[in-house]
């Protein structure tokens, strides 16, 4: 695959992936008070989930859909660092995407089932433990907080490499600020309520970086074709 068709589809994919979370987390946020919610009674988070399940559902599945992006984004990044970098690029955008799905996954696949036995007074308890299980270990550790780590130690490599090649520097360092924020995610289970805050800047941040990302790279992908075509006609020229 030539460097012109990786940059392309890398910039296709980051835009895609920057889209799609805005457009999620925008309809979560206004029809699921997504993601303040999490912190309310698991009661409260069910029914609420129970007035708008068909869209919460599409909407995290939109989410799914975006991080599971980062992997082939993550795959494609890295063939335009340095080969030790690359690798490195690769492997945590593929473990970012993973956990991140596997985490977001449970909206789609455990909690349509849990939020029906929670309807029988019967199986009500067992539901809500059941939730707020799977909510600590696949939505607080894992997806969340695993995922943090992950996706900021990927926009460091990515930022301080391929961004620094293609695009100005204040694009450097709104990927590394946007890393340090997303970053600050990981004590939020600790009590840290501010960093809730910060957190959620970071991924505004980072979305922006994506795209921004993306315009970068498919315009050095234009400028590398220009180039070539003007030797090619050059060389026919002396010939």
């Amino acid at each position: 695959m030539s460097t012109h068709t990786v940059r392309r589809l890398a910039a296709a994919g980051m835009a895609t992936a920057a889209s799609l979370a805005i457009a999620g987390f925008t309809a979560l946020g206004s029809i699921f008070e997504y993601p303040q919610i999490l912190q309310s009674p698991t009661a409260d988070i069910l029914d609420l989930y129970r007035a708008h399940q068909g869209a919460v559902t599409a909407w995290f599945l939109v989410l799914v859909l975006s991080a599971a992006l980062l992997a082939p984004v993550g795959v494609l990044l890295g063939r335009l660092a340095e080969p030790d970098r690359g690798r490195w690029i690769a492997r945590l955008g593929v473990l970012a995407a993973t956990v991140q799905v596997i985490g977001l996954s449970r909206w789609v696949v455990l909690v349509p089932g849990v939020s029906r036995d929670a309807t029988d007074p019967a199986r009500a308890e067992e539901a809500h433990r059941r939730f707020e299980l799977f909510h600590t270990w696949l939505g607080t550790v894992l997806g969340e907080t695993v995922g943090y780590v992950l996706t900021a130690a990927f926009t460091i490599l990515v930022a301080t490499s391929v961004t620094r090649a293609i695009a100005p520097r204040w694009m450097v360092w709104l990927g590394l600020a946007s890393a340090a924020l997303i970053a600050t995610g990981v004590v939020v289970p600790l009590g840290v309520h501010p960093a809730t805050l910060t957190n959620f800047a970071g991924y505004v941040g980072w979305c922006l970086w994506l795209i921004s990302m993306a315009f970068f790279l498919w315009r050095a992908s234009s400028r590398a074709a220009r180039q070539s075509a003007g030797s090619r006609a050059a060389g026919t020229v002396v010939s």
